[in-house]
């Protein structure tokens, strides 16, 4: 079963969802997909380090 998603609001920089978009783009991913895989990946690695 998918984990159940929650709808969100957020303001990013310009330059940053520019960036966001292409990047996602180039990992065949969509905007949210890849934001969601952006900070799931930085909180993994976060609580590694501790």
């Amino acid at each position: 079963m998918r984990p159940l998603k929650e709808k969100v609001s957020i303001s990013l920089d310009k330059d940053m969802v520019e960036q966001l978009k292409e990047l996602a783009e180039k990992n065949n991913r969509l905007f949210s997909q890849y934001i969601n895989f952006v900070l799931r990946d930085y909180i993994t690695n976060k609580l590694d380090k501790k």
